[in-house]
């Protein structure tokens, strides 16, 4: 019997970084051929949980967060677009890009969870705000994205609006803290070891190879 992976990655969707490591942990596991002993399931995290409903526009959050000079920022947009070309993900980076809060995310991403469509939503949603550019606080276009990946929009919108959905996934963003969980993307294997970071995919195989005893 081959041997089974959990794989708890804790993300953001606003989160570049979340989605170039998930891209080259896929490729990992696609070169190495175990897709049928991988399982993923993504855990919450908030970048921004503080993040008002109009948003804040990309490079002025950047600055005020991190103290990256626009001239930083544009570099490293710059690289996040090449890695992201290699691992065919689009990022669209522009002047106009608001950064948004991502509550209402996450909890779509627990639903979709729940009918086995949780990876396919989260890469919608990722596509949507670095590739087009979409404002995903917006409850129309988290229902669209619903839609567009199988899930009934009327269920996902009743969790939207019973507080108690939201109340879980804050649970959920805080147990991971508890755990120890400080940024992300953090991948966490089997509940028992963790890598932060985009790693590359070279490291991803050496890890699949190490646990599932390739």
């Amino acid at each position: 019997m081959s041997k089974q992976l959990k794989i708890d990655i804790v993300s953001d969707v606003v989160c570049p970084w979340c989605i170039i490591g998930y891209k080259r942990l896929e490729q990992a596991i696609k070169e190495l051929n175990v897709e049928e002993q991988v399982t993923i399931e993504w855990q919450p995290f908030e970048l921004n949980p503080n993040m008002p409903k109009e948003g804040q526009l990309v490079q002025e959050h950047i600055s005020e967060k991190y103290g990256a000079s626009l001239e930083d920022q544009k570099q490293s947009q710059e690289r996040m677009t090449q890695f992201g070309a290699e691992l065919g993900f689009t990022f669209n980076y522009h002047d106009a890009l608001r950064m948004v809060n991502t509550k209402d995310a996450h909890i779509v991403l627990e639903y979709a969870n729940e009918q086995h469509k949780q990876t396919e939503l989260n890469l919608e949603l990722v596509s949507l705000f670095f590739s087009e550019g979409k404002d995903i606080s917006e409850k129309t276009i988290l229902l669209d994205a619903v839609e567009t990946v199988g899930l009934n929009k009327t269920e996902a919108e009743q969790r939207l609006d019973d507080v108690s959905y939201k109340n879980a996934v804050v649970a959920k963003e805080i147990k991971w803290q508890d755990l120890g969980v400080t940024s992300v993307p953090t991948m966490v294997f089997n509940h028992k070891s963790a890598l932060s970071g985009a790693q590359p995919v070279s490291v991803y195989k050496d890890v699949l190879k190490e646990l599932l005893e390739l």
